[in-house]
């Protein structure tokens, strides 16, 4: 009998507003989550996406300050404990929100009840980049050796396990790009905003490099230039309030006494119901099920990317949001992702991120999907 060493468990609480923080303290005063057992944050904010989206820091602030009295550490500390990412934008029917996971020892003997891999997470960091690595060779390499950690943290031996790579990473600004040219170093651009898929393209990579999704070497050259060039279960989110990437790896383990499992499928384009739908069917979620109370009770959360697709055609028909000068292509792609998502799942308190490059096919991304099994 495998010796379950680990047990993971996910909250899912809904936000009224990027510093609401209440419904996560009433569980802890509760005792419904020991703060001690938190591993991870993952939260949708109402923001822009953008690199002016000020709720993604808000919102990690406002749960640091919030946590602290109850780990015993200053503020500033809880963010090396806990890996926060937060991902702003929630166009359309997607509802703010945080997931919550907790990691704990297991109980003695929980190994004899759990048959099959459960849900495991893990965590890593990598180094502070300096401005001109962002986009290039240093954070993909970087990146890849972090993920390798996050899965060892995970217990993960096998990358066919590994079904989604939460990665939050930097992004450029006009100080950083400064700070750049004075040392005589020149960015991969000088668009603040040009930088965020550059970072979220590199990091994208790295995930694909410590899985093996790609063989051979990644030229810098090849970088938000070669689509064919993806992973199929990186999920990456650029912001203003770091310089390191944090990785989340999700995958099912023997190491894991979790009642949780996850899977995930590939989406091909915006509209691509039938991957979502093998995406529930991976973890036993049949789609004709949803009407059935039974169903929404095990389906804990879905993740997924959305982009618009680069060749500016959805299966030929043409498409305005890299057009579109009043909205940003990634708040149209979150919307219809969104809500294409929502309909079949039943809920729109799902987690939708922009910027899908290098993530999955041009124009398409992973669906991961997590639920009691």
């Amino acid at each position: 009998m495998t010796m379950r060493t680990t047990s993971v468990e996910i909250v899912l609480i809904p936000t009224k507003g990027p510093g609401d923080v209440s419904g996560l303290i009433d569980l802890i005063e509760t005792g419904s989550i020991d703060p001690a057992s938190i591993l991870a944050i993952l939260g949708k904010t109402e923001g822009n996406g953008g690199v002016n989206d000020f709720t993604r820091e808000f919102a990690v602030s406002a749960l640091c300050a919030a946590l602290a009295p109850h780990l015993g550490l200053p503020p500033h500390e809880v963010e090396h404990r806990i890996a926060f990412v937060m991902s702003g934008g929630t166009e359309g029917v997607l509802s703010p929100h945080l997931t919550v996971f907790t990691r704990r020892t297991a109980e003695a003997g929980a190994g004899e009840a759990i048959a099959g891999k459960r849900l495991s997470i893990g965590i890593a960091h990598t180094r502070d980049f300096m401005p001109e690595e962002l986009g290039r060779r240093p954070q993909i390499d970087e990146t890849a050796s972090a993920v390798r950690a996050a899965m060892a943290d995970a217990g993960i031996d096998d990358a066919a396990d590994v079904h989604f790579v939460q990665i939050k990473c930097p992004l450029l600004t006009s100080e950083r790009v400064g700070a750049a040219q004075a040392r005589g170093q020149a960015t991969v651009t000088t668009s603040a905003y040009g930088s965020m898929a550059y970072s979220r393209g590199a990091s994208a990579l790295g995930v694909a490099k410590a899985l093996g999704e790609i063989e051979g070497g990644i030229d810098d050259a090849q970088i938000l230039k070669d689509w064919g060039l993806f992973s199929s279960v990186a999920s990456t989110s650029a912001g203003i309030e770091l310089m390191h990437n944090v990785v989340i790896v999700l995958g099912n383990s023997n190491v894991s006494a979790s009642r949780l499992v996850i899977g995930h499928g590939v989406m091909r384009d915006a509209i691509d119901a039938a991957a979502v739908i093998e995406a529930l069917r991976s973890v036993g979620l049949d789609f004709h099920d949803m009407s059935n109370p039974v169903a929404p009770n095990r389906l804990v959360n879905i993740f997924a990317k959305a982009e618009a697709s680069p060749d500016g055609t959805v299966r030929g028909l043409r498409h305005i949001m890299l057009e579109d000068t009043d909205i940003s292509a990634t708040r149209h792609a979150r919307a219809a992702v969104g809500g294409l998502i929502a309909g079949l799942a039943g809920t729109s308190a799902i987690y939708v991120s922009g910027g899908a490059e290098h993530q999955g096919p041009p124009g398409g991304g992973p669906v991961a999907v997590i639920a009691r099994a």
